[in-house]
């Protein structure tokens, strides 16, 4: 078997139907997959997708690439398998269908061998559309990767191999494979199937062979349980990986198709009592919901930008993710195997009852066993993923009808995969909208109506009403996913002392009382915050307005245009971790040195409207435009008694951590240039510090992370306006001017920034708090050479090697 990436030679357009005319400016055009069409296509206020989608637009989009079939494939079956269209994708070759995939997350096989013109030049087109189909910026297109695969006719299919660790102990673990072989031929193939499992120092560890015969147009599996002493196991901690490497030969041994599965030894165990543990070790997740998108790249999903986001949020702390609301790719789950990731995998965000216009409810009662069936396949082998959650903020899940649902759909993920747990996001509110009329007429979405209730969330959510809605939805699950509803914890342990709970999603700013729970109840699991990672679309939902604006509106959670990201993850769309992922460091016990957050002095005294998922307006920096004097406001995060700030050694006074909130110590001061020193204190003794310094005369920087990237690979190059100490001025921006030359082009630039009209397809973007990241996508071997310029600074290169 032959398994090779199929992403060039591709155009991309808009679809436009039999009877109308081509339009200017809409395609095709020649594009590298994977590849996100409404990324760059123009924003506006008017756009009726509005807040969900960033005010991007939607459409129909029409994939098309040239397929050279030989001779020779006439004896061989060609599949391509796309690990995700958005969506409703329809698959052509040579005009005919191939195959259908409504579910825009789901990874599906397109089978060509009846379609097939030998000795020619075939046409292979993909179409695709979204359009009011989703709350939050889906993308569209081809946005996952693309193989093409030729095999002999008889062949492992995709998804083929499932390994299991059923019985494991510290002197040997039990790994049972199971090999699905197909024989696509007219006749009955006797062939032999070998199994090699290799630890994770690349030495063969166990072996095992059998004979499997294959009738005609059927398949058969061929089964091994293999025994490996002393075994690695997988954990967060210490994430051993190891390989079953499974040939299938003919009777005379002559390879016919191969493949090596990457898979970890572990255990896995939960109760009200103990909790979560991992080969028997207590294990709290430290959650992070996330959204697909990779930011300045849209919804294209890369394997170097998935690793890269799952690094950098394990880096700040977080030891999980929860998929929202929709299956993870492929490259994350990879990632998170590899990093030592906790999974959430989550299969969708609506079942039977509509959120938006034309969302997957649409084919979701027909489909449910399909995406289940993808979901599981994809995830079954992988370490990382502990749980399945069949659903969030479901509407129907309150309603006996709803509960047959979740029993449903539970049980096919279990029938599926019996090694995981099952869970789903539950918000009693949500499920109980029906009952809630004049709440719902009231607003525009769920969002801003959870968002005006305030605290009446918790006490409604803790309702005998909400309880007995829910009761039979949350029975069918192993461990209950609460979003918002941390006001049931401790009443549920007394209702249903068996019930395990995991917080699904919860608010941000409040992981001081999230966290203080999950330590305090042994049955809470973990917390998953919103979000881990910022987002596109959603727009604004965790921003900070000044009121005094001239021409501020209250517009709820919805954002006002321009504004195109969420604004509410610990770090941004370009992986620079704001002051709350330090805040969150710290109530994890994971930092013991404080850290400074200044309110933006230019803001100071203005009054301030923000929502449930936001921050403060703070950046870690003591490099202002301001003059000498002007009042700022400086918090200070701590697990600690007080802090002492000092600026250029004098003492500025003492403040006591938790009088504003806890783990935080405010200060208003004077700003004036020069070291500010944060010194935190318990019982009197200092326990950390963290220094600020002004910076410098700034000069604009480029730095590349890595010095190599495999070809078909990114490169990712951070661009800061900072002085020779590397210290960034965080109110000067100014637009930075990318070029490349050698074998890559520009993919993709951006900041931070949530509300801007500015194009991540531009090679001219403005730096936000000082800060820009440019993706360079390396397309053949040698030095690749990154120029950025700006008015009133020296230009700055950098280059990476395709390698």
């Amino acid at each position: 078997m032959t398994r090779t990436p199929f992403h060039d030679g591709w155009t991309a357009g808009f679809k436009l139907g039999p009877f109308e005319s081509p339009a200017e400016g809409r395609g095709p055009v020649p594009v590298v997959l994977p590849h996100d069409a409404l990324r760059d296509l123009p924003r506006s206020v008017d756009e009726v997708q509005g807040v969900h989608s960033g005010y991007t637009p939607g459409g129909a989009f029409e994939y098309a690439r040239e397929l050279d079939v030989p001779e020779s494939w006439r004896e061989k079956t060609v599949r391509l398998e796309f690990d995700g269209v958005y969506r409703d994708a329809v698959v052509f070759l040579n005009g005919e269908v191939v195959t259908h995939e409504a579910n825009g997350y789901a990874g599906f096989t397109a089978e060509l061998d009846p379609y097939l013109r030998f000795g020619e030049t075939n046409r292979l087109t993909v179409e695709a559309r979204a359009h009011r189909d989703s709350r939050w910026y889906s993308g569209a297109g081809i946005y996952r990767p693309v193989h093409l695969v030729v095999a002999d006719p008889v062949h492992i299919p995709t998804y083929g191999v499932v390994v299991t660790t059923p019985d494991v102990d510290d002197e040997r673990a039990v790994i049972e494979v199971a090999v699905t072989v197909r024989n696509a031929a007219r006749h009955t193939r006797e062939t032999r199937v070998r199994w090699e499992i290799v630890a994770p120092d690349g030495e063969t560890v166990a072996s095992g062979t059998s004979p499997v015969t294959v009738l005609p147009g059927t398949d058969a599996v061929a089964r091994a349980r293999l025994t490996v002493a002393a075994p690695a196991r997988w954990h967060p901690d210490h994430p051993h990986l190891y390989a079953a490497r499974t040939t299938v030969t003919d009777a005379a041994g002559a390879v016919l198709d191969g493949e090596s599965t990457t898979f970890g030894i572990r255990t896995l165990q939960v109760d009200p009592v103990r909790g979560l543990r991992i080969n028997g070790l207590p294990v709290t997740l430290r959650g992070a919901c996330v959204h697909h998108d990779n930011g300045v790249l849209g919804a294209a999903t890369h394997d170097d930008a998935e690793d890269r986001r799952v690094r950098l949020l394990k880096e700040a702390g977080f030891n999980a993710l929860r998929s929202a609301h929709n299956p993870m790719s492929r490259a994350m789950l990879d990632a998170c195997d590899r990093h030592g990731v906790l999974v959430m995998d989550e299969l969708a965000d609506a079942w039977t009852r509509a959120k938006v216009p034309f969302d997957a409810t649409i084919t979701f009662p027909e489909r449910w066993e399909r995406d289940i069936r993808s979901l599981v396949e994809k995830d079954r082998n992988h370490p990382s993923v502990i749980m399945y959650s069949i659903g969030n903020e479901i509407l129907e899940l309150g309603t006996p009808i709803g509960s047959t649902w979740s029993r449903r759909l539970a049980e096919a993920v279990r029938a599926a995969d019996p090694t995981r747990f099952v869970t789903n996001g539950i918000n009693g509110i949500i499920a109980n909208l029906p009952r809630m009329a004049e709440a719902r007429e009231q607003v525009e979405d769920a969002n801003t109506m959870m968002a005006n209730m305030g605290d009446q969330m918790g006490l409604m959510n803790a309702s005998p009403l909400v309880s007995a809605s829910i009761e039979e939805s949350a029975a069918v699950l192993d461990v209950v996913g609460f979003n918002y509803a941390d006001s049931r914890y401790r009443q549920d342990a007394v209702d249903h002392p068996n019930r395990v709970i995991v917080g699904s999603e919860t608010f941000p700013a409040r992981i001081d009382v999230m966290w203080g729970l999950v330590e305090e109840l042994p049955h809470v699991i973990g917390d998953f915050t919103w979000t881990g990672w910022d987002y596109l679309g959603e727009a604004g939902i965790g921003r900070v307005d000044y009121t005094d604006e001239p021409g501020y509106a209250d517009t709820g959670t919805a954002g006002p245009f321009p504004y195109r990201l969420a604004e509410s993850g610990d770090l941004d769309i370009t992986g620079y971790r704001r002051t709350i992922s330090y805040y969150r460091e710290i109530v994890y016990g994971l930092r013991t040195d404080p850290y400074i957050a200044v309110h933006r002095p230019q803001h100071h005294g203005r009054p301030t409207a923000t929502t449930p998922w936001s921050w403060t307006d703070t950046v870690s920096t003591w490099s202002w435009d301001a003059a000498p004097g002007a009042p700022v406001t400086v918090d200070v995060y701590a697990d600690a008694d007080e802090v002492e700030l000092l600026l250029d050694g004098e003492s500025l006074g003492s403040a006591p951590v938790g009088a504003e909130k806890a783990f935080v110590a405010r200060f208003e001061t004077a700003f004036r240039p020069g070291e500010l020193v944060a010194v935190a204190r318990r019982d009197g003794r200092v326990t950390g510090r963290h220094v600020l310094r002004t910076a410098g005369t700034p000069r604009l920087q480029a730095h590349a992370e890595r010095a190599e990237v495999a070809v078909g690979g990114l490169a990712f190059v951070t661009i800061i306006l900072a002085d020779d100490d590397g210290i960034a001025v965080a109110d000067r921006d100014v637009p930075v001017e990318v070029a490349v030359s050698g074998p890559g082009v520009l993919a993709g630039l951006g900041s931070g920034r949530a509300r801007t009209e500015e194009s991540f397809g531009a090679s001219a973007y403005a730096t936000y708090d000082g800060r820009l990241l440019a993706v360079v996508r390396v397309d053949g071997p040698g030095e690749v050479v990154v120029n950025a310029s700006a008015e009133g600074y020296d230009e700055v290169r950098t280059s990476v090697v395709g390698v």
